[in-house]
């Protein structure tokens, strides 16, 4: 079984922020589901090349993203390996992406929170980039929503998080690094 998390905020006003980019790209992977609610998240189960995948979005605010995984994870008894979480990151061009395990928080209060809360740093991540306007407060920045001309390239760019996704799910974190993190122009 594997999960993946993407974090972000919940309610309207959060909807098309730099901070919800975890939602943003499940709700686009996903298409339009029906999601249920556990665990102060929303989930959805479904089957994909013969592996169960629960798709996760907390709704603790990311601040305590970590308080839902890690229900999540000791429920359904998931090992660290299958968990992927989907991220934004300042420190990243627009767009582009880094996939990482066993790496620090990085200033990232969803990341802390899940790192706190399942001791341990072990678990993979896509990290998407959102850059970063140093002239405007971080906080406005990432709570900030994406311009249109920033939306309509993030529609272009889904189709490889997509992939990311599908390899994570049918070859594990280590070849989907291999195969992605070389692809990879924003480094």
């Amino acid at each position: 079984m594997k999960i993946i998390v993407g974090l972000g905020n919940p309610g309207d006003i959060y909807n098309n922020t730099r901070h919800n980019v975890g939602y943003l790209v499940l709700d686009s992977y996903l298409g339009d589901v029906k999601w249920k609610n556990k665990f102060n998240a929303e989930y959805y189960e479904e089957n994909i090349a013969g592996e169960k995948v629960l798709f996760v979005k907390p709704l603790t605010y990311m601040n305590l993203s970590g308080d839902s995984v890690v229900q999540f994870i000791n429920y359904y008894n998931i090992d660290i390996d299958d968990l992927l979480v989907i991220q934004d990151d300042l420190d990243l061009v627009f767009g582009t992406y880094k996939i990482k395990t066993n790496s620090s928080d990085g200033g990232h209060n969803g990341i802390k929170s899940i790192i706190n809360r399942l001791s341990s740093k072990g678990f993979a991540r896509l990290k998407i980039g959102i850059s970063h306007d140093r002239s405007i407060d971080t906080k406005d920045y990432v709570l900030g929503n994406f311009s249109k001309k920033e939306m309509d390239e993030f529609k272009v760019l889904q189709d490889t998080y997509n992939k990311i996704i599908n390899c994570f799910i049918k070859q594990g974190i280590d070849r989907t690094m291999n195969i992605y993190n070389t692809k990879n122009k924003g480094d």
